[in-house]
């Protein structure tokens, strides 16, 4: 039903990002951890390619950079088991071309890394879109699997980057300092203060 959104960046919160359009209304879309969607700044102008979850209790939209990264979420909830919310779990651990990698090696291991997602489920997506994910473009790129240090955009760590991009650092600038950062189970308060260490 609602397929794109352009609009302006407003603001992030709690997983999602709120844009406005130019007919004023403001829409609350999900996005992944590691969306490039995130490298904006309030008042940015942006597009957003965006599925739309109809249930009883209401709607949730969850928006992604490019048609390549929304046809693969699409595809990763024909699966049984996967939810809009675990398949966005599953899209923030890296970009769709690293995912569809993984996925066609039968790396289940690290699609299990994503929050929520079970070992079972994750076997059931390697089986289900293994011979499917080809149909998408990709790259070509041999798979390595997907390094818990190297997605920085996940949990507590990811809430600290985006709060350094909000603070006006790049994405990748809040990646290297929050991976600077060799503690674990820290808040993301407490990741950000030990980042910023790092970046001053």
């Amino acid at each position: 039903m609602i397929r794109f959104i352009k609009g302006e960046y407003l603001y992030y919160e709690s997983g999602a990002i709120v844009v406005e359009t130019r007919g004023g209304i403001g829409f609350r879309i999900f996005i992944s951890d590691t969306s490039s969607l995130l490298t904006a700044r309030e008042g940015d102008e942006i597009a957003i390619y965006t599925y739309l979850q109809v249930k009883e209790d209401g709607m949730s939209l969850y928006g992604f950079a490019d048609s390549e990264g929304l046809a693969l979420f699409e595809q990763l909830i024909t699966v049984k088991g996967v939810g809009p919310k675990a398949g966005l779990a599953i899209m923030s651990l890296g970009t769709p071309n690293q995912i569809k990698g993984v996925i066609a090696a039968g790396d289940a291991a690290s699609i299990s890394m994503a929050q929520g997602v079970g070992k079972k489920t994750a076997e059931r997506v390697i089986l289900e879109l293994k011979d499917k994910v080809s149909a998408l473009p990709f790259d070509g790129v041999e798979p390595e699997g997907i390094a818990p240090a190297a997605v920085p955009g996940t949990g507590e760590r990811g809430e600290a980057v985006v709060a350094l991009t909000t603070l006006g650092y790049t994405k990748k600038e809040a990646e290297a300092a929050v991976g600077s950062v060799p503690d674990e189970g820290l808040s993301a308060e407490e990741y950000v203060k030990k980042s910023l260490k790092f970046l001053l």
